[in-house]
Protein backbone atom coordinates (compact mmCIF):
# COMPACT_ATOMS: atom_id res chain seq x y z
CA UNK A 1 0.00 0.00 0.00
CA UNK A 2 2.86 2.29 0.92
CA UNK A 3 4.53 1.50 -2.42
CA UNK A 4 1.36 2.50 -4.32
CA UNK A 5 1.18 5.83 -2.50
CA UNK A 6 4.83 6.57 -3.20
CA UNK A 7 4.35 5.61 -6.85
CA UNK A 8 1.31 7.90 -7.17
CA UNK A 9 3.16 10.73 -5.45
CA UNK A 10 6.14 10.35 -7.82
CA UNK A 11 3.79 10.33 -10.84
CA UNK A 12 2.03 13.48 -9.65
CA UNK A 13 5.36 15.25 -9.10
CA UNK A 14 6.53 14.28 -12.62
CA UNK A 15 3.33 15.62 -14.21
CA UNK A 16 3.53 18.87 -12.27
CA UNK A 17 7.17 19.35 -13.25
CA UNK A 18 6.35 18.76 -16.90
CA UNK A 19 3.51 21.31 -16.81
CA UNK A 20 5.74 23.86 -15.08
CA UNK A 21 8.60 23.39 -17.61
CA UNK A 22 6.11 23.67 -20.49
CA UNK A 23 4.68 26.90 -19.05
CA UNK A 24 8.14 28.42 -18.58
CA UNK A 25 9.17 27.41 -22.11
CA UNK A 26 5.99 28.93 -23.57
CA UNK A 27 6.55 32.16 -21.61
CA UNK A 28 10.16 32.37 -22.86
CA UNK A 29 9.00 31.72 -26.41
CA UNK A 30 6.51 34.56 -26.16
CA UNK A 31 9.26 36.89 -25.04
CA UNK A 32 11.46 35.89 -27.98
CA UNK A 33 8.82 36.65 -30.63
CA UNK A 34 9.33 40.31 -31.69
CA UNK A 35 6.43 42.70 -31.79
CA UNK A 36 5.37 43.52 -35.37
CA UNK A 37 4.90 47.28 -35.83
CA UNK A 38 2.57 47.00 -38.80
CA UNK A 39 0.44 50.15 -39.22
CA UNK A 40 -3.22 49.56 -38.41
CA UNK A 41 -4.21 52.02 -41.14
CA UNK A 42 -2.66 54.33 -43.75
CA UNK A 43 -5.72 56.61 -43.77
CA UNK A 44 -4.28 59.53 -41.78
CA UNK A 45 -1.05 59.48 -43.78
CA UNK A 46 -2.89 59.26 -47.11
CA UNK A 47 -5.19 62.14 -46.16
CA UNK A 48 -2.16 64.27 -45.34
CA UNK A 49 -0.21 63.44 -48.51
CA UNK A 50 -2.81 63.18 -51.28
CA UNK A 51 -3.10 66.98 -51.86
CA UNK A 52 0.62 67.14 -52.69
CA UNK A 53 0.37 64.61 -55.56
CA UNK A 54 -0.71 65.80 -59.02
CA UNK A 55 -1.62 64.30 -62.36
CA UNK A 56 0.55 65.31 -65.31
CA UNK A 57 -0.66 65.38 -68.92
CA UNK A 58 1.53 66.45 -71.82
CA UNK A 59 0.29 67.29 -75.29
CA UNK A 60 2.23 66.90 -78.48
CA UNK A 61 1.26 68.42 -81.81
CA UNK A 62 0.79 65.83 -84.56
CA UNK A 63 2.62 66.89 -87.70
CA UNK A 64 0.35 67.72 -90.59
CA UNK A 65 0.75 65.66 -93.74
CA UNK A 66 2.77 67.86 -96.10
CA UNK A 67 1.74 65.69 -99.07
CA UNK A 68 -1.91 66.75 -98.87
CA UNK A 69 -3.02 69.13 -101.65
CA UNK A 70 -3.63 72.75 -100.77
CA UNK A 71 -7.13 74.16 -100.82
CA UNK A 72 -7.98 75.28 -104.37
CA UNK A 73 -9.09 78.88 -104.83
CA UNK A 74 -12.73 79.33 -105.91
CA UNK A 75 -14.84 82.43 -106.52
CA UNK A 76 -16.78 83.53 -103.40
CA UNK A 77 -20.09 81.69 -103.16
CA UNK A 78 -18.96 78.85 -105.40
CA UNK A 79 -20.65 75.49 -104.53
CA UNK A 80 -17.19 73.82 -104.71
CA UNK A 81 -15.86 76.00 -101.84
CA UNK A 82 -18.04 74.35 -99.17
CA UNK A 83 -17.29 70.88 -100.55
CA UNK A 84 -13.49 71.28 -100.40
CA UNK A 85 -13.58 72.94 -96.95
CA UNK A 86 -15.46 69.91 -95.60
CA UNK A 87 -13.12 67.45 -97.37
CA UNK A 88 -9.90 69.12 -96.20
CA UNK A 89 -11.24 69.42 -92.65
CA UNK A 90 -11.81 65.67 -92.50
CA UNK A 91 -8.23 65.05 -93.73
CA UNK A 92 -6.74 66.76 -90.67
CA UNK A 93 -6.48 70.37 -91.84
CA UNK A 94 -9.67 71.46 -90.13
CA UNK A 95 -10.12 74.14 -87.49
CA UNK A 96 -12.11 74.06 -84.27
CA UNK A 97 -15.31 73.41 -86.23
CA UNK A 98 -13.78 71.50 -89.10
CA UNK A 99 -12.68 74.59 -91.04
CA UNK A 100 -9.27 75.40 -92.48
CA UNK A 101 -6.11 76.43 -90.64
CA UNK A 102 -6.34 74.70 -87.24
CA UNK A 103 -3.67 72.40 -85.76
CA UNK A 104 -4.04 68.64 -85.74
CA UNK A 105 -5.46 66.91 -82.68
CA UNK A 106 -2.94 66.53 -79.83
CA UNK A 107 -1.87 63.25 -78.30
CA UNK A 108 -1.89 63.11 -74.46
CA UNK A 109 0.13 61.04 -72.03
CA UNK A 110 -0.73 60.70 -68.37
CA UNK A 111 1.67 60.46 -65.47
CA UNK A 112 2.15 61.65 -61.92
CA UNK A 113 4.13 64.27 -60.05
CA UNK A 114 4.40 65.88 -56.63
CA UNK A 115 4.76 69.42 -55.28
CA UNK A 116 8.07 70.18 -53.56
CA UNK A 117 7.68 73.97 -53.17
CA UNK A 118 4.16 75.32 -52.65
CA UNK A 119 5.30 78.94 -52.52
CA UNK A 120 7.14 78.92 -55.86
CA UNK A 121 5.07 76.21 -57.56
CA UNK A 122 7.81 73.63 -58.25
CA UNK A 123 6.69 70.11 -59.18
CA UNK A 124 8.79 66.99 -59.81
CA UNK A 125 7.95 64.25 -62.31
CA UNK A 126 9.74 61.83 -64.66
CA UNK A 127 11.33 63.17 -67.83
CA UNK A 128 9.69 60.45 -69.93
CA UNK A 129 6.24 61.71 -68.83
CA UNK A 130 6.79 65.10 -70.52
CA UNK A 131 9.26 64.09 -73.24
CA UNK A 132 8.67 65.92 -76.59
CA UNK A 133 5.77 67.84 -75.02
CA UNK A 134 4.60 71.15 -76.45
CA UNK A 135 2.26 71.81 -73.55
CA UNK A 136 2.11 70.40 -70.03
CA UNK A 137 -0.93 70.60 -67.77
CA UNK A 138 -1.25 69.75 -64.09
CA UNK A 139 -4.41 68.46 -62.43
CA UNK A 140 -4.46 69.17 -58.70
CA UNK A 141 -6.14 67.12 -55.98
CA UNK A 142 -9.20 69.43 -56.12
CA UNK A 143 -9.58 68.52 -59.85
CA UNK A 144 -8.57 71.98 -61.09
CA UNK A 145 -6.25 71.96 -64.12
CA UNK A 146 -3.51 74.55 -64.72
CA UNK A 147 -0.71 74.92 -67.29
CA UNK A 148 2.88 74.16 -66.27
CA UNK A 149 6.26 75.35 -67.51
CA UNK A 150 9.19 72.95 -67.95
CA UNK A 151 12.06 74.34 -65.86
CA UNK A 152 14.61 71.62 -66.61
CA UNK A 153 15.03 67.93 -67.31
CA UNK A 154 17.63 65.21 -66.93
CA UNK A 155 17.52 62.13 -69.14
CA UNK A 156 20.26 60.26 -67.28
CA UNK A 157 18.15 59.60 -64.18
CA UNK A 158 14.78 60.45 -65.80
CA UNK A 159 13.74 63.54 -63.81
CA UNK A 160 12.01 66.77 -64.81
CA UNK A 161 11.06 69.88 -62.83
CA UNK A 162 7.88 71.84 -63.67
CA UNK A 163 6.57 75.19 -62.42
CA UNK A 164 2.98 76.41 -62.05
CA UNK A 165 1.43 79.76 -61.15
CA UNK A 166 0.52 79.78 -57.47
CA UNK A 167 -1.57 82.98 -57.43
CA UNK A 168 -4.96 81.36 -58.00
CA UNK A 169 -4.34 77.98 -56.37
CA UNK A 170 -3.36 76.90 -52.89
CA UNK A 171 -0.73 74.18 -53.09
CA UNK A 172 0.46 71.60 -50.55
CA UNK A 173 4.06 70.48 -50.71
CA UNK A 174 6.07 67.58 -49.27
CA UNK A 175 9.66 67.28 -48.11
CA UNK A 176 12.43 64.89 -49.10
CA UNK A 177 13.66 62.30 -46.63
CA UNK A 178 16.89 60.29 -46.68
CA UNK A 179 16.71 57.21 -48.87
CA UNK A 180 20.04 56.05 -47.43
CA UNK A 181 18.38 55.49 -44.04
CA UNK A 182 15.75 53.15 -45.49
CA UNK A 183 16.21 49.42 -44.99
CA UNK A 184 14.90 46.38 -46.80
CA UNK A 185 11.59 45.50 -45.15
CA UNK A 186 10.60 49.07 -44.21
CA UNK A 187 6.99 50.08 -44.88
CA UNK A 188 6.38 52.59 -47.71
CA UNK A 189 3.38 54.25 -49.41
CA UNK A 190 3.14 55.07 -53.14
CA UNK A 191 0.68 57.64 -54.51
CA UNK A 192 0.09 58.25 -58.22
CA UNK A 193 -2.20 58.26 -61.21
CA UNK A 194 -2.37 54.65 -62.51
CA UNK A 195 -4.12 54.30 -65.88
CA UNK A 196 -5.34 57.91 -65.57
CA UNK A 197 -7.74 57.05 -62.74
CA UNK A 198 -6.60 59.89 -60.46
CA UNK A 199 -5.01 59.92 -57.01
CA UNK A 200 -4.48 56.31 -55.93
CA UNK A 201 -2.74 55.07 -52.76
CA UNK A 202 -0.89 51.74 -52.51
CA UNK A 203 1.38 50.38 -49.81
CA UNK A 204 4.12 47.80 -49.42
CA UNK A 205 7.68 47.40 -48.27
CA UNK A 206 11.14 48.03 -49.66
CA UNK A 207 12.05 44.76 -51.36
CA UNK A 208 15.65 45.61 -52.27
CA UNK A 209 18.08 48.49 -52.66
CA UNK A 210 20.77 49.54 -55.16
CA UNK A 211 19.12 47.75 -58.08
CA UNK A 212 20.77 48.12 -61.50
CA UNK A 213 18.18 47.73 -64.30
CA UNK A 214 20.52 48.88 -67.10
CA UNK A 215 18.61 52.09 -67.75
CA UNK A 216 21.53 54.48 -67.34
CA UNK A 217 24.96 55.17 -65.84
CA UNK A 218 23.58 56.04 -62.40
CA UNK A 219 21.23 53.12 -61.76
CA UNK A 220 20.70 52.77 -58.01
CA UNK A 221 16.99 52.00 -57.72
CA UNK A 222 14.84 51.19 -54.71
CA UNK A 223 12.73 48.10 -55.42
CA UNK A 224 9.27 47.87 -53.87
CA UNK A 225 6.31 45.49 -53.90
CA UNK A 226 3.76 48.33 -53.63
CA UNK A 227 1.43 48.23 -56.63
CA UNK A 228 2.85 50.54 -59.30
CA UNK A 229 1.30 50.65 -62.77
CA UNK A 230 1.46 52.76 -65.91
CA UNK A 231 0.62 56.31 -64.90
CA UNK A 232 2.39 56.04 -61.56
CA UNK A 233 5.57 57.31 -63.26
CA UNK A 234 6.82 60.47 -61.58
CA UNK A 235 4.80 59.89 -58.42
CA UNK A 236 6.33 59.85 -54.93
CA UNK A 237 7.31 56.97 -52.69
CA UNK A 238 6.83 57.95 -49.03
CA UNK A 239 8.20 56.66 -45.74
CA UNK A 240 5.93 56.36 -42.70
CA UNK A 241 6.79 59.93 -41.65
CA UNK A 242 5.41 61.31 -44.93
CA UNK A 243 8.81 62.15 -46.45
CA UNK A 244 9.61 61.43 -50.10
CA UNK A 245 12.30 58.75 -50.25
CA UNK A 246 11.86 57.82 -53.91
CA UNK A 247 10.35 58.75 -57.29
CA UNK A 248 8.43 55.90 -58.94
CA UNK A 249 9.92 55.39 -62.39
CA UNK A 250 9.74 51.85 -63.76
CA UNK A 251 8.14 48.45 -63.29
CA UNK A 252 9.10 44.93 -64.25
CA UNK A 253 6.08 43.31 -65.84
CA UNK A 254 5.49 40.77 -68.61
CA UNK A 255 1.86 41.94 -68.87
CA UNK A 256 2.15 45.71 -68.47
CA UNK A 257 0.43 45.61 -65.09
CA UNK A 258 1.85 45.42 -61.58
CA UNK A 259 3.40 42.11 -60.55
CA UNK A 260 4.92 43.49 -57.37
CA UNK A 261 8.26 44.63 -58.79
CA UNK A 262 8.48 48.41 -59.01
CA UNK A 263 11.52 50.70 -59.06
CA UNK A 264 11.99 54.19 -57.66
CA UNK A 265 14.83 56.72 -57.96
CA UNK A 266 16.28 57.21 -54.45
CA UNK A 267 15.70 60.69 -53.01
CA UNK A 268 19.40 61.10 -52.19
CA UNK A 269 20.24 60.60 -55.87
CA UNK A 270 17.40 62.78 -57.14
CA UNK A 271 17.64 65.75 -54.76
CA UNK A 272 20.98 67.20 -55.99
CA UNK A 273 19.80 66.91 -59.60
CA UNK A 274 16.49 68.64 -58.80
CA UNK A 275 18.35 71.47 -57.05
CA UNK A 276 20.56 71.95 -60.13
CA UNK A 277 17.58 71.95 -62.51
CA UNK A 278 15.87 74.65 -60.44
CA UNK A 279 19.04 76.74 -60.12
CA UNK A 280 20.54 76.36 -63.61
CA UNK A 281 17.79 74.83 -65.76
CA UNK A 282 20.14 71.92 -66.48
CA UNK A 283 22.48 69.55 -64.69
CA UNK A 284 26.13 70.24 -63.85
CA UNK A 285 27.70 66.90 -63.01
CA UNK A 286 31.26 66.31 -61.98
CA UNK A 287 33.57 64.69 -64.55
CA UNK A 288 36.85 62.82 -64.03
CA UNK A 289 37.68 62.05 -67.67
CA UNK A 290 38.22 58.29 -67.57
CA UNK A 291 36.69 55.14 -68.98
CA UNK A 292 36.36 52.50 -66.29
CA UNK A 293 35.58 48.82 -66.02
CA UNK A 294 34.94 46.20 -63.34
CA UNK A 295 37.83 44.84 -61.32
CA UNK A 296 37.44 41.06 -61.56
CA UNK A 297 39.20 38.58 -59.29
CA UNK A 298 41.61 37.77 -62.12
CA UNK A 299 42.44 41.43 -62.79
CA UNK A 300 42.93 42.09 -59.08
CA UNK A 301 45.28 39.12 -58.87
CA UNK A 302 47.19 40.26 -61.97
CA UNK A 303 47.77 43.71 -60.45
CA UNK A 304 48.67 42.44 -56.98
CA UNK A 305 45.49 43.62 -55.26
CA UNK A 306 44.34 41.38 -52.41
CA UNK A 307 40.68 41.44 -53.48
CA UNK A 308 38.44 42.69 -56.30
CA UNK A 309 37.50 46.28 -55.42
CA UNK A 310 37.48 49.78 -56.85
CA UNK A 311 37.16 50.91 -60.48
CA UNK A 312 39.80 50.05 -63.08
CA UNK A 313 40.77 52.90 -65.41
CA UNK A 314 40.68 51.52 -68.96
CA UNK A 315 41.56 54.79 -70.70
CA UNK A 316 42.09 58.45 -69.89
CA UNK A 317 40.52 61.30 -71.88
CA UNK A 318 43.01 63.70 -73.42
CA UNK A 319 43.18 67.04 -71.55
CA UNK A 320 40.67 65.73 -69.00
CA UNK A 321 41.02 66.11 -65.21
CA UNK A 322 42.48 62.60 -64.79
CA UNK A 323 45.18 63.11 -67.43
CA UNK A 324 46.15 66.44 -65.88
CA UNK A 325 46.52 64.61 -62.55
CA UNK A 326 48.76 62.05 -64.33
CA UNK A 327 46.43 59.10 -63.81
CA UNK A 328 46.77 56.41 -66.46
CA UNK A 329 45.22 53.22 -67.78
CA UNK A 330 45.69 50.35 -65.35
CA UNK A 331 45.27 52.44 -62.20
CA UNK A 332 42.50 51.25 -59.86
CA UNK A 333 40.55 54.00 -58.07
CA UNK A 334 40.01 52.93 -54.45
CA UNK A 335 38.80 56.16 -52.80
CA UNK A 336 37.41 59.40 -54.16
CA UNK A 337 37.04 62.52 -52.01
CA UNK A 338 37.11 60.44 -48.83
CA UNK A 339 34.49 57.95 -50.06
CA UNK A 340 35.30 54.28 -50.63
CA UNK A 341 34.85 53.06 -54.20
CA UNK A 342 33.52 49.60 -53.43
CA UNK A 343 32.98 48.67 -57.08
CA UNK A 344 32.93 50.17 -60.57
CA UNK A 345 29.29 51.33 -60.34
CA UNK A 346 29.99 53.46 -57.28
CA UNK A 347 32.50 55.80 -58.93
CA UNK A 348 30.28 57.52 -61.58
CA UNK A 349 27.70 58.52 -58.97
CA UNK A 350 30.29 59.81 -56.49
CA UNK A 351 32.03 61.85 -59.19
CA UNK A 352 28.73 63.16 -60.61
CA UNK A 353 27.69 64.51 -57.21
CA UNK A 354 31.00 66.35 -56.73
CA UNK A 355 30.89 70.14 -57.31
CA UNK A 356 32.55 71.41 -60.49
CA UNK A 357 36.15 72.67 -60.06
CA UNK A 358 36.46 71.17 -56.58
CA UNK A 359 39.90 69.78 -55.78
CA UNK A 360 39.55 66.27 -54.37
CA UNK A 361 41.96 63.63 -53.11
CA UNK A 362 41.91 60.39 -55.11
CA UNK A 363 43.47 57.19 -53.75
CA UNK A 364 44.50 54.67 -56.41
CA UNK A 365 46.46 51.44 -56.84
CA UNK A 366 49.52 51.31 -59.10
CA UNK A 367 52.58 49.03 -59.21
CA UNK A 368 51.46 47.05 -56.19
CA UNK A 369 50.86 49.91 -53.76
CA UNK A 370 48.42 52.69 -52.88
CA UNK A 371 49.08 56.23 -54.08
CA UNK A 372 47.34 59.60 -53.68
CA UNK A 373 46.79 62.48 -56.09
CA UNK A 374 44.84 65.77 -56.18
CA UNK A 375 42.30 66.13 -59.00
CA UNK A 376 40.33 69.22 -60.09
CA UNK A 377 36.87 68.04 -61.18
CA UNK A 378 35.53 69.04 -64.60
CA UNK A 379 31.96 69.31 -65.93
CA UNK A 380 30.40 66.28 -67.62
CA UNK A 381 27.92 68.21 -69.77
CA UNK A 382 30.67 70.48 -71.11
CA UNK A 383 32.76 67.43 -72.04
CA UNK A 384 29.77 65.93 -73.87
CA UNK A 385 29.16 69.17 -75.79
CA UNK A 386 32.80 69.24 -76.85
CA UNK A 387 32.63 65.62 -78.10
CA UNK A 388 35.19 64.29 -75.62
CA UNK A 389 32.99 61.31 -74.70
CA UNK A 390 32.69 58.69 -77.46
CA UNK A 391 30.62 55.56 -78.04
CA UNK A 392 31.69 51.93 -77.79
CA UNK A 393 32.75 49.81 -80.77
CA UNK A 394 32.36 46.13 -81.56
CA UNK A 395 34.38 43.36 -83.20
CA UNK A 396 33.81 39.96 -84.79
CA UNK A 397 35.36 36.51 -84.63
CA UNK A 398 37.44 35.49 -87.69
CA UNK A 399 39.78 36.73 -90.40
CA UNK A 400 42.01 35.08 -93.02
CA UNK A 401 43.42 38.11 -94.85
CA UNK A 402 46.57 38.52 -92.73
CA UNK A 403 49.45 36.22 -91.89
CA UNK A 404 48.68 35.12 -88.39
CA UNK A 405 50.65 33.88 -85.40
CA UNK A 406 48.97 31.27 -83.20
CA UNK A 407 49.01 31.64 -79.41
CA UNK A 408 47.59 28.33 -78.26
CA UNK A 409 47.76 29.12 -74.54
CA UNK A 410 44.85 31.57 -74.91
CA UNK A 411 43.24 30.14 -78.11
CA UNK A 412 43.73 33.07 -80.48
CA UNK A 413 45.76 34.11 -83.52
CA UNK A 414 47.34 37.55 -83.84
CA UNK A 415 49.17 39.48 -86.52
CA UNK A 416 51.47 42.47 -86.78
CA UNK A 417 49.72 45.72 -87.68
CA UNK A 418 50.51 46.80 -91.24
CA UNK A 419 48.75 48.94 -93.81
CA UNK A 420 46.40 46.06 -94.72
CA UNK A 421 45.41 45.57 -91.08
CA UNK A 422 44.82 49.28 -90.59
CA UNK A 423 42.63 49.40 -93.69
CA UNK A 424 40.67 46.22 -92.89
CA UNK A 425 39.98 47.11 -89.26
CA UNK A 426 40.00 50.91 -89.35
CA UNK A 427 42.98 51.02 -86.98
CA UNK A 428 44.16 54.65 -86.64
CA UNK A 429 47.80 55.51 -87.32
CA UNK A 430 48.34 56.45 -83.67
CA UNK A 431 47.27 52.99 -82.39
CA UNK A 432 50.06 50.41 -82.12
CA UNK A 433 50.03 46.80 -80.95
CA UNK A 434 49.08 43.44 -82.42
CA UNK A 435 45.70 42.71 -84.00
CA UNK A 436 43.57 39.65 -83.29
CA UNK A 437 42.72 37.83 -86.55
CA UNK A 438 41.19 34.62 -85.22
CA UNK A 439 39.74 33.19 -82.01
CA UNK A 440 38.55 29.76 -80.98
CA UNK A 441 34.84 30.23 -80.13
CA UNK A 442 35.29 27.96 -77.10
CA UNK A 443 38.68 29.34 -76.10
CA UNK A 444 39.70 31.68 -73.31
CA UNK A 445 40.09 34.78 -75.52
CA UNK A 446 36.63 34.41 -77.10
CA UNK A 447 35.04 33.65 -73.73
CA UNK A 448 36.38 36.98 -72.46
CA UNK A 449 34.82 38.82 -75.41
CA UNK A 450 37.91 39.28 -77.60
CA UNK A 451 37.43 39.04 -81.35
CA UNK A 452 38.49 39.93 -84.85
CA UNK A 453 40.05 43.39 -85.16
CA UNK A 454 40.72 43.97 -81.48
CA UNK A 455 44.17 45.49 -80.95
CA UNK A 456 46.28 44.28 -78.01
CA UNK A 457 48.15 47.41 -76.95
CA UNK A 458 49.81 46.15 -73.77
CA UNK A 459 50.39 42.92 -71.90
CA UNK A 460 51.00 43.05 -68.15
CA UNK A 461 51.17 46.86 -68.53
CA UNK A 462 54.04 46.69 -71.06
CA UNK A 463 53.59 47.89 -74.68
CA UNK A 464 53.68 45.12 -77.31
CA UNK A 465 53.91 45.38 -81.12
CA UNK A 466 55.38 42.01 -82.12
CA UNK A 467 53.22 38.81 -82.12
CA UNK A 468 56.25 36.67 -81.17
CA UNK A 469 56.99 38.95 -78.23
CA UNK A 470 53.38 38.61 -77.07
CA UNK A 471 53.62 34.82 -77.28
CA UNK A 472 56.91 34.78 -75.33
CA UNK A 473 55.48 36.86 -72.49
CA UNK A 474 52.44 34.59 -72.23
CA UNK A 475 54.60 31.46 -72.35
CA UNK A 476 56.96 32.84 -69.71
CA UNK A 477 54.05 33.73 -67.41
CA UNK A 478 52.65 30.23 -67.77
CA UNK A 479 56.01 28.61 -66.94
CA UNK A 480 56.21 30.84 -63.87
CA UNK A 481 52.78 29.42 -62.89
CA UNK A 482 51.10 32.81 -63.13
CA UNK A 483 47.31 32.31 -63.07
CA UNK A 484 46.62 34.96 -65.74
CA UNK A 485 47.95 37.72 -67.95
CA UNK A 486 46.48 41.21 -68.24
CA UNK A 487 45.86 42.68 -71.70
CA UNK A 488 45.03 46.27 -72.60
CA UNK A 489 42.78 46.05 -75.66
CA UNK A 490 41.70 48.79 -78.06
CA UNK A 491 38.44 48.15 -79.93
CA UNK A 492 37.68 51.00 -82.35
CA UNK A 493 38.72 53.59 -79.80
CA UNK A 494 37.21 51.87 -76.79
CA UNK A 495 40.09 50.80 -74.52
CA UNK A 496 39.64 48.22 -71.75
CA UNK A 497 41.58 45.66 -69.72
CA UNK A 498 41.01 41.93 -70.13
CA UNK A 499 42.52 39.23 -67.90
CA UNK A 500 43.09 35.88 -69.62
CA UNK A 501 43.46 32.71 -67.55
CA UNK A 502 46.45 30.48 -68.18
CA UNK A 503 45.26 26.92 -67.78
CA UNK A 504 47.67 24.07 -66.99
CA UNK A 505 48.25 21.64 -69.86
Amino acid sequence: MQRIKMKNLFLAFTIASTVLITAITTLEAREIVPEVNAPSSFADLAEQLLPSVVNVSSTQKIEEDSNLPEMPQFPPGSPFEDFFEEFMGKRGQGGENGGMGSPALPAASLGSGFIIDAENGYIVTNNHVIRDAEEVRITLHDESTIPAEIIGRDEKIDIAVLKVDTKKHKLTDVKFGSSDKMRVGDWIVAIGNPFGLGGTVTSGIISARQRDINSGPYDDYIQTDASINRGNSGGPLFDMAGNVIGINTAIFSPTGGSVGIGFAIPSNLAKPVIDQLIKYGRTKRGWLGVRIQTVTDEIAESLGLDKAQGALIASVTEDGPAEKARLKAGDIVLKFDGKDVTDMRALPRIVAETPIEKEVTLVYWRDGKERKVKVNIGELEKAEDEGLITADGTGSQTDKTLKDFEISDVDMNVAAINETARENYNIPDDVDGVVIVKTNPRGEAAMKGLGLGDVIVEINQKPVTDPEELEKIISKAKKAQKPSVLLLVNREGDVRFVALKLEDD
